[in-house]
């Protein structure tokens, strides 16, 4: 038992491990730094929206497609051939290319990361979790993916910051790029050796269909769910307050007038409050259920988005500004924890799993395609504090129509 309990940690250890790196690249960097990544690339908050979009554009058909692969092949290998991949898409960004080629990248990134990574790491987090701890399962996954993320941020500012003078506010351009290369190819080591780790130790998924036509009538089934369309438009707008965490260090910048630095200790505060938040959020979801946690999560987000959007001039202080960013991470990193547990809550079958996860997310996370122009729109035509304001006042609107469909699911499943 203790030898089985061992290797359950350890595969979990790992599965946590893989499923922060393979977005390190992605979406990380851009989000901790994005100050100096906006500099650095010479871009504006329209163009990195329009790269996040080309990858949301590629990611929309991957989750589609990703679900029946996990169904059907292995988890294991399929996660390492996407971790070594994106990897590779590191060591061509640490190069600083153009933006035509940065949108590339981001586009094959789609591929790496979705179609062949998402729906495996689900479905072998839902295998791990078992008929009894699915909350347990995913709040530990996301909460443990949070706390990894939270430590390389931490460590990767201070890597940063050694590039750059002691004014960091007096940093040559040189000297941000020269910080910014070395960051994401520290990211692409990382990722690179993950991948390493998930072919040898993680063990492969159990039941697959038996043939392609199986995997069509899984499809089907899932399809037919009132469910699973619920559970996507919960994504859907559990994912608009995720995207909206990538405003963070910026809306520090913009509306305090804090430095490259200061700027992205302020993105990390989101960061050390997701592993709290998921993981009390999937312990909490295994003792009332998933669909309340929802419910509560969205709350929560529609408190602290609303703070920022009516009342900002009371957050100028580090500690003010902190509260209110950790409490709004707090609800968005809850809903992440549990959001895909709703899958077992609605007692859709194992084996149409990555069936289900791809349904969800095909829609679910849409929000890769749109919240970057609609963020970069907002912010480019109303700057300063009022372009922030009104990002986290589209969050507002999402999360009430979250909240509103929780209800209705809650009532669904006990029907």
């Amino acid at each position: 038992m203790i030898k089985n309990d061992s290797k359950k940690t350890l595969t979990m250890f790992i599965l946590i491990i893989a499923g922060e790196a393979v977005f390190f690249l992605p979406f990380v960097v851009s989000r901790i730094f994005r100050p100096t990544f906006l500099k650095v690339f010479e871009l504006t908050n329209f163009q990195l929206g329009s790269a996040f979009s080309i990858y949301g554009m590629v990611a929309f058909a991957s989750y589609f497609a990703g679900g029946p692969l996990a169904d059907r092949f292995s988890t294991r290998k399929l996660m390492a051939f996407a971790l070594i991949s994106t990897s590779l898409g590191g060591v061509v960004m640490a190069q600083i290319p153009s933006f035509s080629i940065l949108t590339m990248l981001y586009g094959f990134w789609g591929l790496t990361t979705i179609l062949l990574f998402w729906a495996a790491l689900i479905r072998a987090t839902r295998e791990w979790g078992g008929d009894l701890s699915q909350g347990k399962a995913y709040g530990i996954l996301d909460g443990g993916r949070g706390f990894f993320a939270a430590l390389m941020a931490s460590i990767l500012v201070f890597v940063f910051s050694t590039f750059l003078p002691e004014n960091s506010a007096e940093a040559t351009a040189s000297q941000l790029k020269d910080g910014l290369s070395s960051v994401i190819l520290v990211f692409s080591s990382i990722t690179a050796l993950t991948a390493v780790l998930v072919f040898f130790l993680i063990p492969d998924s159990n039941t697959r269909p038996d043939s392609h036509e199986n995997v069509i009538i899984s499809l089907k089934k899932v399809l037919k769910l009132p469910a699973v369309w619920m559970n996507s438009v919960i994504v859907l707008c559990a994912y608009v307050g995720y995207k909206c965490t990538d405003d963070f260090s910026l809306y520090a910048s913009d509306a305090f007038g804090y430095n490259d630095v200061d700027s992205a200790n302020i993105g990390t505060i989101s960061y050390w409050a997701r592993p709290l938040a998921a993981v009390a959020a999937g312990l909490i979801g295994d003792r009332l259920s998933p669909s309340k946690v929802i419910s509560y999560g969205f709350t929560v987000v529609i408190v602290g988005a609303g703070i920022i959007v009516l009342n900002p001039s009371q957050l100028n202080g580090f500690v003010a500004l902190a509260l209110v960013i950790a409490t709004t991470s707090i609800g968005i990193y809850g809903l992440r924890g549990v959001y895909f547990a709703l899958i077992h809550e609605a007692r859709i079958p194992l084996s149409q799993t990555g069936a289900a996860v791809g349904v969800v997310s095909f829609l679910g996370y849409t929000p890769d395609i749109f919240m970057g122009p609609l963020m970069g729109i907002l912010l480019d035509n109303s700057p300063g504090t009022l372009g922030h304001q009104h990002v986290f006042l589209s969050l507002c609107i999402f999360s009430v129509l979250g909240l509103l469909i929780s209800f209705y699911l809650r009532k669904l499943i006990k029907a």
